[in-house]
């Protein structure tokens, strides 16, 4: 999604100058958030001069709904949200590998770090750019759950209880990222975050939510 593009076509310096211009307002967006952070700090930590931003993106809040679409881009190349599997793989495994890539993508803690804070920042004080976020990659995204989600509870996708179902899965994975300041105190010997905690955690949200579903009632159940 792009909403102010110049032709950048054969000038490798433009085109870099505006993805510099896309990685440092992420940062600076994450740390501040939409309303605090300047086009002069962001053109600053760019290397850019400050007209940048407006021949780039046009002004501040472009810049901001380019950033968040490029961040959730990011974030689902590195951590895709369903493997290609084949044909016929069960939906629990499907529901597992969906769980796992969110939290690769909130707990993430590499060179793009910056991707979950400034979601975070956006869930507490949404702008309109969460619209089109909305619109054009979380609601695909959802979609794919509440699929998977149907198959295993053997009824229509248009169903309340897959959308329910849906929220439960995805509020498990939110918990442990908006809660881990008291997790941590808690439990402060079983909240590391690297790749082994993450798989643990996998299995766990994805056990509890299969064995839920599994005991829920369903006098409607359909096949789809």
């Amino acid at each position: 999604m792009s909403v102010h593009s110049p032709n950048l076509s054969g000038d490798p310096q433009l085109a870099e100058t505006r993805q510099q211009l896309l990685v440092a307002a992420g940062e600076v967006f994450a740390e501040v958030g939409f309303r605090n952070a300047t086009v002069r700090e962001i053109c600053r930590r760019a290397g850019a001069n400050i007209a940048a931003v407006n021949y780039h993106f046009g002004d501040k809040e472009r810049l901001y709904t380019e950033v968040l679409h490029y961040a959730h881009a990011m974030a689902m190349e590195k951590h895709p949200l369903l493997p290609d599997f084949s044909p016929g793989t069960p939906p629990e495994k499907r529901l597992r590998a969906f769980v796992h890539s969110l939290l690769a993508r909130i707990f993430d803690e590499g060179s793009g770090a910056w991707h979950g804070k400034l979601m975070a920042r956006e869930m507490i004080e949404p702008t309109a750019a969460l619209d089109s976020l909305v619109e054009e990659r979380i609601r695909p995204m959802s979609q794919a759950l509440w699929q998977v989600i149907a198959e295993i509870l053997e009824c229509p996708v248009t169903d309340e209880q897959v959308r329910l179902c849906g929220f439960s899965v995805v509020s498990q994975c939110l918990f442990y990222k908006h809660c881990h300041p008291v997790v941590c105190r808690l439990f402060p010997e079983h909240v590391k975050m690297d790749v082994a905690g993450v798989d643990r955690l996998t299995d766990h949200i994805t056990r509890f939510s299969l064995t839920a579903m599994k005991h829920l009632p369903s006098p409607k159940k359909k096949v789809l």
